[in-house]
Parts: structure tokens; sequence; C-alpha cells
């Protein structure tokens, strides 16, 4: 006789162990548990054991719960519970049995009662992007984990440095005062390869941490601890690949799991990037086939979204990790390169779940006729109706930095900014656009500046004025810099103060040097003014064309109106408002933000050389 045991892991992971008396098989189910109440009714329950498919489920009575089928595949070790919940069914245990007198219970658990009206993030967010691995070691017990591939080598620039979950925890009171209000890991989740397994984007378990980072607990703890800081947690997933040492590769749920069979083919089967094939009324099906189902390199195989069994995998795992960490938003990587039909239903579902929450998917081009493409509200002419509501700003980040490093002319200097936030026209909203100055997969803005203080402050400071959602890369407040090397590894420096052996602490401004202490300065105060300016949350942005050398533009709600200029003269500038009336109407003077002097708009202002200068009206 088989003798039933099942319990829950450390990490949430539930797993049957049927145990015979010469050998014990386990079998796991996914997701490992889910909650009454939610506004789509239908549930699938992947199982995975060796030969699963021939065993006969059944569920025992259980009020307002139907089991309607079970899916098998061309794989005997898989099977798919289909069940129905209806709105009526109370939280408990679901009890499976079969045939043979083997059982498991499923927990369905109780929703937070404002579970799905959360609000997520918005325009008058800053979300702080962290690499977990660079950030802070909390925990150096956990640095090297028994059983997985990678061990930590914080020599190396590829290596796993050992940041951790527990780091960022104990950050919170920084990141507070800093005036952070959303954290985006990079994902945190099990990457068990045998080298740069650091960056997380090698997924070989989409429903736990990855070990060395924590644990499923710990992350719902970060998120706990976070929103008591008034700081929201966004995840990042990834729905287009997954790491290469994932059970899936060994044993694929069904034969058309993975793109091209599951072989990258020494790169004949590599993506093209091409990502304007999705709307190219031109492009052959070879190109658009290339570019969605073509991998990123071998490591990184591509999932076929268009397998109904995975697509329902990859919504009910987002939905999962939502209500389980009790996020605030989602980043998705390379959203682009997934099957477009597949992200309409995946962005759908999770927006009609929760209707307030926030999604930004990121679409590396600086065309914004191709990124807005995907915003949710779009009428495109091929009839694709995407529920997205943002995405990331490339040509704003792109331009903003040409602006910076070119000489002024015509068409050259903040020019390039001007015209990037003219093409507006083509989001259906601009607002819900992610900005940002660089992030983990670009070299930083104080590198790409050539290392100038002045414009690297004038930078974050439009950034952080402008339309949008604001994004700031970890370590931009201390001058963090690549200079010399773009590997991922040297962009992805670790943060001073957060590991063992530094010199340098920004945490508590031990060993920072005066242009750092300027910066984390110039940044606290621009974060704690988002934080309360209702003109940078909601407020109109009207801009005017640049003009010898100045960018200047207003922000502008019933409650407050912001003006910004930002002057690339080496020399001061006397500057006249009349060009301005139709924004200041009839205020006569302003509050500056960074010193708090009082200035007339009256007479013309003077705008100190290199500068960025903010004013305040209430």
């Amino acid at each position: 006789m088989k003798k039933l045991i099942h319990t829950l892991l450390a990490g949430s992971l539930l797993t049957t162990c049927l145990a015979t008396t010469s050998a014990v098989n386990a079998m796991t189910v996914s997701p490992q548990n889910w909650w009454a109440g939610m506004q789509n009714s239908s549930l699938q329950i992947m199982l995975h054991e060796t030969e699963i498919a021939k065993q006969q489920w059944y569920l025992e009575s259980y009020p307002g719960v139907e089991l309607k089928s079970i899916t098998k595949t061309d794989n005997a070790n898989y099977a798919f519970i289909n069940l129905e919940i209806s709105p009526n069914a109370k939280p408990g245990k679901l009890l499976f049995k079969n045939r043979a007198g083997d059982q498991f219970e499923y927990p369905l658990l109780t929703r937070d009662k404002q579970s799905a009206e959360r609000q997520g993030f918005d325009s008058g967010d800053t979300i702080y992007l962290i690499n977990p691995d660079r950030f802070a070691n909390g925990d150096s017990s956990n640095d090297t984990v028994q059983g997985m591939a990678e061990a930590a080598s914080p020599s190396e620039r590829g290596g796993r440095h050992g940041g951790d979950i527990q780091g960022i925890i104990n950050a919170l009171p920084y990141l507070d005062e800093l005036g952070v209000t959303q954290l985006w890991l990079t994902p945190p989740l099990e990457n068990n390869m045998a080298s740069y397994s650091y960056h997380g984007y090698a997924i070989t378990d989409f429903y736990n941490i990855d070990p060395r980072m924590g644990s499923n607990e710990l992350y719902h703890e970060l998120s706990a601890k976070a929103k008591q800081h008034g700081i929201g947690l966004v995840m990042d997933l990834v729905l287009n690949h997954f790491g290469s040492e994932h059970e899936w590769m060994k044993d694929k749920p069904t034969t058309d799991w993975i793109n091209f069979n599951g072989d990258f083919a020494d790169g004949k089967h590599a993506t093209s990037h091409a990502r304007q094939t999705i709307q190219d009324p031109h492009a052959s099906e070879f190109d658009k086939r290339q570019f969605s189902d073509g991998w990123f390199v071998s490591t990184m195989p591509d999932l076929n979204q268009r397998q109904p069994l995975l697509a329902t995998y990859l919504i009910q795992n987002a939905i999962w990790w939502i209500e389980y960490a009790d996020l605030s938003g989602i980043r998705v990587d390379t959203y682009s390169y997934s099957d477009k039909a597949f992200l309409a239903d995946w962005t759908k579902a999770i927006m009609v779940e929760y209707p307030n929450f926030n999604i930004v998917g990121e679409e590396w081009t600086s065309n914004p006729a191709i990124a807005s493409y995907w915003q949710a509200g779009k009428i495109n002419n091929d009839g694709y109706t995407s529920s997205l509501p943002s995405v990331m700003d490339f040509s704003l980040q792109e331009s903003l930095i040409q602006a910076l490093n070119e000489d002024e002319s015509w068409n050259t200097g903040w020019v390039k900014v001007y015209e990037s936030l003219a093409n507006d026209f083509l989001y259906p909203n601009p607002d819900n656009l992610l900005v940002f100055a660089d992030n983990h997969d670009m070299s930083r803005v104080y590198t790409e500046l050539k290392q100038d203080l002045a414009k690297t402050k004038m930078a974050m400071t439009m950034l952080l004025t402008t339309r949008g959602i604001a994004q700031m890369y970890y370590g931009t407040e201390v001058l963090l810099d690549n200079t010399g090397s773009n590997d991922h590894g040297d962009i992805r420096i670790d943060f001073p103060g957060g590991f063992a052996g530094q010199k340098t602490n920004a945490f508590t401004g031990q060993g920072l040097n005066s242009d750092q202490v300027d910066m984390q300065q110039t940044i606290t105060t621009l974060l704690n003014f988002r934080k309360n300016s209702p003109a940078i949350a909601k407020g109109k942005l009207t801009h005017f064309s640049p003009k010898q050398g100045v960018y200047s533009y207003a922000r502008i709600s019933e409650q407050q109106t912001v003006l910004v200029f930002l002057n690339k003269n080496t020399t001061a500038k006397t500057w006249s408002l009349d060009y301005m009336r139709e924004v200041l109407g009839n205020h006569k003077s302003a509050t500056a933000l960074f010193n708090k002097q009082k200035v007339k708009l009256t007479k013309p202002l003077t705008l100190p050389a290199m500068s960025a200068l903010v004013l305040v009206i209430e």
C-alpha cells in the first residue's frame, strides 16, 4: 500500500510525497494554492510526477467547487486539473484522491479584503530599481547554498556577490528617507544556472524565490515592511523565456511548450530583435516568427505562449504572485517578444482581476510609433487591442542623454527632448509612461554624461519633474559609475555600504565625496517633493521650445504650478518670463525648491550656469 505524506516546504512549494517500500516519488503542484473570491472562477492546476496522467483523480465534494475535467498531454508525466470555483465557495482545503488510494490537500485561502481594489503605481511615484545581488548583503549565510549550481564569487564581475532580500529589508529606512515610493527588483526567482545566475532572468522555478536571495516568506515580509514605509513592491516577470536548467528542458509538459522544438540550433533559431515586424505591413511571416519565436541565447529557451496550457500557467503565475506578495505592480521583461495574442489575454486577465493595478512593459525602442502600439487604448491599424497600461519611454531616455552631450543648435541639444515629448500624441496615456535615465541593461547616467555632476543633476531633475512615472536606478543618488567598461557586471556595481569591507557607505554617508553628497541631497529633495506634489503627480505638462541653451516647462494642477528651467550654458542667464504668461497667470512669486528662497516672477530670473531651477507656486 502507498502511504500519503503531504507537507508545505519552505518556500511554499506544495509537494505530495507518495512513499512505497522501494522509492519515493514527489508530485509538484502548481500553483501551490489559490484563493476564494477571485474574479475569474476558473483554475487550472498542473500536476507533475512520473506517469501522473495514468492516475484517475477526483475531487471530494466541496461546496462551490467543481472538477470540470482533467487535461492530459503527449507527456504522461503531466496532468492538468480544471476547476470551477464559484463566488460563494468558502476558504478551506480541497481534497483530491485517486483510485489507487492516494490523496493530497489543496489550500483555498482567504483573500485580503481590499485585494481586488489595490492601487498600482502611478505618475506620483518614484520607482527605485535594484539588482538584489548587488545592493546589500543582509544574510551572509545564504551567499552559497548547497544544491545550487553557482556559489558566491564576489570578486567576479559576472559572479554572485551575495546581495539578498534581507539586505533590502534592512535598507528600507534609508529608501524611505530618500523618498522612494516603489521598489522594482530584477527577478529574485530561482535561477539555478551554472554561471551568470545573479541577474535573475534565466528562471528555473516560477513559483519560488532563489534561496540565495531568501525565501517566499522573506519576499512577503519585504512587501509588508515596505508598505509600512509607504513603499510598494513591483515584481519583474519574464514571459518570453526561462532558464535552460529548468525541469521543462528535461521533461517538457507538451512537445510544443518551447519554440523551435526546444532547439537553439547553434544560433540559427536566435531572435532577430526586429520588433518592427509586429506592425510592418510588408513583413514576411518568416521574419515575424524569427523575432517572436527566436531565443535570446542558448541558456534562455523561448516559451511558446500559443500553447494554451502554458498561457494559462503564466497568467495564473502572475496573479498568484500579486495575491501572495501583495504587489503594487509588475514590470514585464522583453514584452514584445512574446506572442502578441497571448499578451493581450495576459494583461486583460490581470487588469480584470485588479482594475486599479499597473503593469509596465519593456519595449526597447526609441521609436514611439512602435512603443505606443502596446499601450491600452491605442487604436492600431491591424486592429490589435492591448490592455497594457504602461510602457517604458526609451525615446525620452535616449533623447535626454543626447541633449546633454550635444552642442545646442536648431536640431541638436534640448530640441531632442522637446521633440520626443512632442510625440506624445501617439500614446493614449503619456502620463502613464515610465521615464528613466538608465537601468540595469545600459551604462549609468553619470557614465553616459562623462562624469559631469551638473549634467547628471539636470538629467535627474528633468526626469523627476516631467510627465510620467519616474524610475531611478539604485546608486544614481551617489553617482555610481561604470566608466571604462560596458560589461553588465560593472553596470550592476555593488552599492556602497551594502557589503562588508567597503570604505564608502551611502546608507550612512561615510566616505562619500562632496559630489556624491551633493547628488544624494539633490535626489532626496526631488523625491520627497514628488511625494506631495499634486502638479507632478497629476498636473498638465506645458513645455516651451528650447532657446539659447535653456529648456523650460510647467507642470500645472489646480492646487499648484511647478516651473522648471534647465540651463546648459556655462554662464548664467538673465531670463525674461514674458513668454510664460499663459502658465503664470496672476502669480507674482514662487519658492525655489532647492534653497527655499522666494523668487519674484514679475522681473527676469537669473538662471545659474549648468543648472536646474525648480520654482513652486502654491
